[in-house]
């Protein structure tokens, strides 16, 4: 509702209207938001426009996404490893939810479904995060394997060579 009153209105008008709707101070907002109070009371008395990422920080305290989890992009087998996980972060949990790609193409096809269906956050490959930060607007965190998956790796060439 905030969001939609934003585009209708101006943002000091809707900000109004929403506080008020919800019986709830800037001191309040700000508390929740994380905004500092100060920058929200030049926002809401139309001293100062928002900020873009000011905007998106009421409007996800406001307005909440259902359903948000973290989306790792992987191979099946990897993703057998995180079934049922979650992380924590800023006093929220997020669940996890695979998607298993074996190309590039389904890796991209991947990444867009991921954030079309409510993704928080991606977590991919390095070979895959760069060209998939250029195509969500959500953090794309990547995958670094770890030392010994390395070595198991060269063991395994060994044995085959």
């Amino acid at each position: 509702m905030f969001l939609r009153r934003v585009i209708d209105t101006t943002f000091q008008a809707a900000l109004t209207e929403e506080l008020a709707r919800r019986d709830m101070t800037i001191r309040e907002l700000s508390d929740l938001t994380g905004i500092p109070l100060p920058t929200l009371y030049k926002c809401s008395s139309g001293e100062r426009d928002p900020r873009l990422s000011t905007v998106r920080k009421i409007v996800e305290a406001l307005e909440p996404r259902p359903g948000r989890f973290v989306a790792v992009i992987a191979a099946r087998f990897l993703l057998e490893e995180v079934v049922g996980l979650a992380i924590e972060a800023r006093g929220r949990t997020y669940p996890i939810r695979g998607y298993a790609a074996n190309s590039l193409e389904e890796c991209i096809v991947a990444a867009s479904r991921a954030e079309k269906e409510g993704a928080a956050a991606i977590i991919c490959a390095p070979v895959l995060a760069s060209i998939v930060e250029r195509i969500v607007d959500i953090p794309v965190v990547m995958l670094k394997p770890k030392a010994e998956t390395v070595t198991e790796a060269l063991e395994a060439t060994g044995r085959r060579l």
